[in-house]
């Protein structure tokens, strides 16, 4: 009778440590919280509360910011103009666009530093960051404006967790509860909440609070944050992760919902989105998204038969 050969130990230490390193890749793309989510999705109804991401279809894709060339970072919707606005950090600019994504107008930004996030608050106000510096600065902007300085304006430094170019990627506003959620990269990746910034009477003393939610940040199963929306009717906040290509809804708890991807393929893409760096939704549900350097997306819900 014929014996089998051992294998040898060399084979065994190489299959063991090539399977050490598929693990240690999954874990560190969060491929396997991702592939718990999704079966998980498969075996429980979507709750009624859910935004619902994965229905969305994309209806314009990769078209071109024509006239802008820097790279855009972040984006929010503007609900009394009803257009949107990004900024670019290159040459630092606030610029408007239309809801088809033509440029409105630019506003140079002076001594804004390295500006990464901009969020619609109330009439005429946004809060824009330095992401460096981990800066909040709140600017008010009338139809005539052209420029803004920094040094004119009200800011808020959070030394926390300064990391190199790591910092404050992402806002979002929740006009009710008063919270503005600044989302910070990575290294550690978090999503704080501040309460008190920005301040709306000068007349009035005020207090600033910074919370994080740390089980929330844990079970965020993306690689990075780069912008962040949030959805007054739901309550739902909504997290874009660049390298994971994935628009991730949170509930109130903090726990993800639904997801939407921006790989080639699904939400009918037809070709990846090659560095997603905001998201906005508007008073419909409809979800703008810009991409570096000067690529403008929408997609839509279809309608419930």
């Amino acid at each position: 009778m014929r014996r089998f050969a051992r294998p040898k130990p060399l084979i065994l230490i190489l299959t063991a440590i090539v399977l050490v390193a598929l693990i240690a890749i999954g874990q560190y793309l969060r491929l396997f919280e991702r592939a718990w989510f999704n079966m998980h999705t498969l075996w429980q109804p979507m709750s009624s509360q859910s935004i619902g991401l994965d229905r969305y279809q994309v209806v314009v894709e990769a078209q071109v910011i024509v006239g802008l060339d820097d790279d855009v970072s972040a984006l929010t919707y503007d609900p009394v103009r009803k257009s949107l606005f990004t900024v670019t950090n290159k040459d630092p600019e606030l610029i408007e666009l239309s809801l088809d994504g033509k440029i409105l107008r630019r506003i140079a930004l002076i001594g804004f530093g390295d500006p990464e996030a901009v969020e619609f608050i109330t009439d005429d106000t946004y809060v824009i960051t330095d992401e460096r510096k981990l800066r909040l600065i709140k600017i008010h902007l009338e139809h005539d404006t052209t420029f803004l300085d920094a040094a004119n304006a009200e800011q808020l430094t959070l030394g926390v967790h300064m990391s190199g170019n790591n910092g404050f990627e992402g806002l979002a506003y929740d006009s009710v509860g008063k919270r503005l959620f600044v989302a910070k990269e990575r290294d550690p990746m978090l999503i704080y909440e501040v309460h008190g910034f920005p301040h709306f009477n000068p007349e009035k003393s005020y207090a600033v609070h910074v919370f994080n939610n740390p089980k929330r940040d844990a079970g965020m199963f993306v690689r990075d944050l780069s912008s962040l929306q949030y959805d007054e009717r739901s309550g739902h906040l909504m997290a874009l992760s660049d390298e994971s290509r994935l628009i991730l809804e949170l509930d109130v708890d903090g726990r993800p919902l639904s997801t939407l991807s921006l790989s080639k393929g699904r939400q009918g893409l037809q070709k990846s989105v090659p560095q997603a760096e905001g998201i906005a939704m508007d008073d419909e549900g409809t979800m703008y998204l810009v991409s570096e350097p000067n690529l403008f997306y929408v997609f839509k819900k279809p309608p419930q038969p």
